[in-house]
């Protein structure tokens, strides 16, 4: 079977939004989670493609459809980070966000524990129709898996 990782995924907003809320998601997602943001044409229109890093293809791209997606419950997509200062670092920012925007939603979790496995998370959701699961998992001595993906 083939290996893959993730490369993008598309987000609609109704017609309209992404106009209005370019440049905070822009300002949000860029001094949040450090992601480039590009103005990119598509489909009749400028999309916002917020860029994970620069040396990937990792992408996120908003567009505006009339029929587009809504999330009212917690579905997700996840960052993984390497440790848990670096979520405990993002969710500090969150918060200063929320504190001057309170369109920045948080749900914070207590750590879950499953075998020899620690994960360390909380979700965020700022003007896009899902929320981000922002995590780390931190393993037991000799328990990480054979397989994982890992920033050289």
């Amino acid at each position: 079977m083939s290996r893959f990782r993730f490369n993008h995924m598309e987000l609609t907003l109704p017609k309209g939004e992404l106009e209005a809320r370019r440049d905070d998601i822009r300002r949000f997602y860029g001094e949040v989670f450090e992601m480039e943001a590009l103005d990119v044409p598509i489909l009749g229109q400028t999309g916002l493609l917020l860029r994970t890093d620069p040396e990937t293809s990792q992408f996120l791209l908003i567009t505006e459809q009339k029929v587009h997606v809504s999330s009212p419950g917690y579905d997700h997509l996840g960052f993984l980070f390497e440790t848990r200062e670096e979520v405990d670092a993002l969710r500090e920012k969150c918060g200063k966000w929320q504190e001057r925007d309170d369109r920045v939603e948080l749900k914070d979790y207590d750590d879950l524990e499953a075998g020899d496995a620690t994960v360390r998370a909380f979700y965020v959701r700022y003007l896009l129709p899902i929320w981000f699961d922002v995590q780390t998992i931190e393993y037991a001595e000799n328990a990480r898996p054979a397989r994982e993906w890992r920033y050289s």
